[in-house]
């Protein structure tokens, strides 16, 4: 979807407030005259709405925030040297006033009350018949998937359907449980009235809905549900796994069959809405795909090396946990050299040692012991990780480069055009089976996790990659989400809907296990927020944190 950037929007942004309060009084101009009223009761007004509505995907999807959100303090990634937010990484001292929980509450709740208010405005806005009900169904689908981020991330907290304008100073308590029904009220809406099909990409469609339904009923444990309807969108709507897992991240192949839904971001980086001071003052948040930078270890400080775009720009936020680089068996499974780095050649002569050549091998990062070489830089698993595994060399590692992009205008170039993958096939696979799994049938679930690995087998393995139904466990079946779906902002959800997100951590992760509490199965309510609110007696922060 090309989001429609006019006059309109800057009013629904305006429009769309959250429920922070304000410090200060704005003396506010509006030269043309033009209301919200107004804009939202014509055709042309009411799609922008609808494409503002989704463009607060792209402070998540994509972004720095939200993967410290949802991949970090996992059991597969730790703090690189980088890392910005190690609170949220591995648990230290993680408090209210972390601005990565501030950013993201406003923004997700400034898209639930603009949806709120598109569904409620929607019957005055002169749209066909037709147009209407597709318009209602994104907006029903994009307020349930926002909500599920508010409630999987802060628990029982705000809820409303009710559009707000000006500063809003309550705050309400609200179950989870409510939070879940409206979120199945709101996707049986969607899944009934979207196309199946759409022309304008980043739209959400019938299967994208009944996919994100599908992750919904597993995490609620409604367990057939979730299997039937992964199944259905496995088989009905000719979405496919792509031959070879490496082609998935290949800058020319973003819109390929395997992708259920994405965010769009744009190859003009003009409209990725990165420096607009009056659409998105805190616009550094904003913009297009920042992921290459992430996860990509320091590289060219180092003999024979200099940054370049082929490379990346470093800014070693991210590494990634011995135990994840051992789920792989990388002599049988591409996923290994499909999603990580492990290899830096030469590029620059003028620091390279005596009789290195361009081109050849100048660093070697890797998960298993190597002897010294006197021809390049090693650094192994002893350099990197200490005896339990722990982070020990947190600037050179073997890095996650499935997000890369060689395909930007310059080595500097903070911004990608590489759009961000929320539901691709392979996750409908992995629900079916985790599904099945908790049916009972193991066997089932052994089917449906042998094609992700049949397609991830390197020629002439295949026999290693299949399994069976005595291999099946819930362990197993989240260390395959972790083989596949690595980075792709699932992890923290993922641990957290199985129960096993102290555990894994504990066996998995030493540096976040020294700090990790049975309370941090939520985040802290930003304290911006608790200072904001006056009902401070009904609208308390979070058990434990400060």
């Amino acid at each position: 979807m090309t989001p429609t950037i006019n006059k309109y929007l800057i009013i629904l942004c305006m429009a769309a407030g959250s429920l922070a309060g304000c410090n200060k009084q704005l003396e506010e101009y509006n030269p043309g005259g033009t209301t919200t009223d107004a804009v939202y009761s014509t055709p042309e007004g009411f799609e922008t709405l609808v494409n503002a509505a989704y463009t607060y995907n792209r402070w998540w999807y994509g972004k720095e925030e939200g993967y410290s959100m949802a991949e970090m303090g996992t059991d597969i990634w730790t703090s690189g040297t980088g890392d910005k937010y190690p609170d949220m990484t591995n648990y230290n001292n993680l408090q209210a006033s972390n601005s990565v929980m501030s950013a993201l509450w406003k923004q997700l709740y400034a898209a639930i009350n603009l949806c709120n208010a598109g569904i409620t405005r929607i019957d005055g806005a002169g749209l066909t018949p037709e147009r209407k009900a597709i318009r209602s169904a994104e907006l029903h689908f994009l307020r349930a998937f926002y909500y599920w981020h508010i409630v999987e991330t802060w628990g029982p907290v705000h809820f409303t359907l009710i559009e707000t304008s000006g500063v809003v100073t309550t705050a309400n308590r609200t179950p989870v449980d409510t939070f879940y029904a409206q979120i199945f009220r709101d996707l049986g809406e969607a899944v009934n009235n979207l196309p199946a099909t759409t022309s304008d990409y980043g739209r959400v469609t019938k299967p994208a809905a009944e996919a994100f339904l599908a992750r919904m009923y597993l995490t609620r444990g409604m367990n057939q549900q979730a299997a039937d309807l992964a199944d259905k969108v496995i088989n009905s709507y000719g979405y496919t796994l792509l031959p070879k897992y490496a082609d998935l991240w290949r800058m020319d192949n973003l819109q390929n069959k395997e992708v259920i839904w994405a965010v769009n971001y744009m190859k003009n980086l003009v409209f990725d809405d990165r420096t607009d001071a009056t659409l998105f003052p805190n616009g550094h948040s904003r913009g297009a795909n920042n992921a290459h930078m992430l996860f990509a270890m320091k590289y060219d400080d180092l003999p024979g090396m200099q940054r370049d775009i082929l490379n990346q720009r470093p800014f070693n936020r991210y590494m990634p946990t011995l135990f994840l680089l051992n789920l792989f068996n990388e002599n049988a499974d591409a996923r290994y050299e499909g999603s990580f780095k492990q290899v830096w050649y030469c590029n620059n002569l003028k620091t390279a040692p005596n009789g290195m050549k361009l081109g050849d091998t100048a660093i070697y990062c890797s998960k298993y012991v190597l002897p010294a070489s006197t021809k390049y830089r090693i650094y192994d698993r002893n350099a990197v990780y200490t005896e339990n595994g722990g982070g020990k060399d947190r600037t050179r590692y073997v890095s996650l480069d499935k997000f890369d992009d060689p395909t930007r205008a310059s080595m500097n170039e903070e911004q990608s055009a590489r759009d961000a993958f929320i539901i691709r096939l392979a996750e409908m696979y992995l629900i079916a089976a985790e599904a099945q799994f908790k049916l009972g049938n193991s066997a089932k679930a052994a089917e449906y996790i042998n094609v992700i690995r049949k397609r991830a087998a390197i020629t002439g393995h295949e026999a290693e990659m299949v399994i069976t139904a005595a291999d099946i466990s819930l362990d197993f079946i989240l260390d395959e989400r972790a083989r596949e779906l690595a980075g792709e902002q699932l992890r923290w959800f993922d641990l957290k809907r199985t129960g096993k997100l102290a555990e894994r951590i504990a066996l998995h992760n030493p540096d976040a296990k020294v700090y990790f509490q049975s309370y941090h199965t939520v985040r802290p309510i930003p304290q911006d927020q608790i200072d904001a609110v006056t009902n401070k007696d009904e609208f308390k922060q979070n058990d434990k944190y400060n």
